[in-house]
């Protein structure tokens, strides 16, 4: 019996799944599942090739998803759980250690119609490993923040429609691959009185390797650094 009860508690976590349930804007809460495309159900993306890598499972249109307006420079929030719900319990669970980060992509016509392929992906926050010694994560941060991140939209973005990707990549069984569990949820906005910038872009999928170290690493072994992959964050 000691030997069932580890495994059963491991079998727990690892279907301890979640998705991105909600986007606040300015510290408003647009309402469950509103202005996001939903996914059949909260399993991860383990496959860095697949178009689920965009904007998860069947996230390649978003026509029967509203797009919301918000003014360049806002600060947004996107706020993930488990189940369907607020219930209380570790929004994305505590033993899903990893990083988590924040993408934007400018749609040639309408968020809705976009299905965001080829490099049109800028990323505009990441945060990963945030103690070595104590082995905290932006994952834990997230938790004590009732599953919620802040990212501010930089101001010199051009006007226009664009999908935001919201992105956890835990890391808890990625010591081989395909291992580590990407999380992936899309917004819908439209920004108003942006900029003139022109930010570096990446393809999701196709940057992202099985070989990265922020793909395929032991987070159990003494880990003093971490690279997320995606490369660097623009910041406008």
């Amino acid at each position: 019996m000691k030997f069932v009860i580890p495994f059963l508690a491991s079998a727990a976590l690892a279907n301890a799944h979640f998705t991105m349930q909600y986007l606040w804007v300015n510290g408003v809460d647009q309402g469950k599942n509103t202005y996001l495309r939903v996914p059949p159900n909260n399993n991860p993306v383990t496959d860095v090739t697949s178009t689920d890598l965009t904007c998860n499972v069947n996230g390649l249109t978003g026509s029967s998803t509203g797009t919301v307006t918000i003014p360049a420079g806002a600060t947004i929030q996107l706020e993930w759980h488990q189940h369907d719900q607020r219930t209380g319990e570790d929004p994305i669970s505590g033993g899903h250690k990893g990083a988590v980060q924040v993408y934007v992509a400018k749609a040639p016509t309408t968020a809705a119609s976009f299905n965001g392929q080829g490099a049109v992906w800028t990323k505009i926050y990441s945060s990963g490993l945030l103690n070595p010694t104590s082995q905290q994560w932006a994952t834990d941060v997230v938790n004590t923040s009732g599953g919620k991140h802040s990212v501010k939209i930089p101001a010199s973005l051009p006007a226009g429609e664009y999908l935001i990707r919201g992105e956890v990549v835990a890391l808890h069984v990625a010591s081989s691959y395909p291992g580590a569990q990407i999380y992936i949820g899309c917004a819908q906005v439209k920004i108003s009185s942006g900029g003139s910038a022109n930010p570096p872009k990446i393809s999701i999928p196709g940057t992202y390797k099985p070989t990265d170290p922020g793909i395929t690493v032991n987070i159990y072994n003494n880990l003093q650094s971490y690279t997320a992959p995606g490369g660097p964050v623009w910041t406008g």
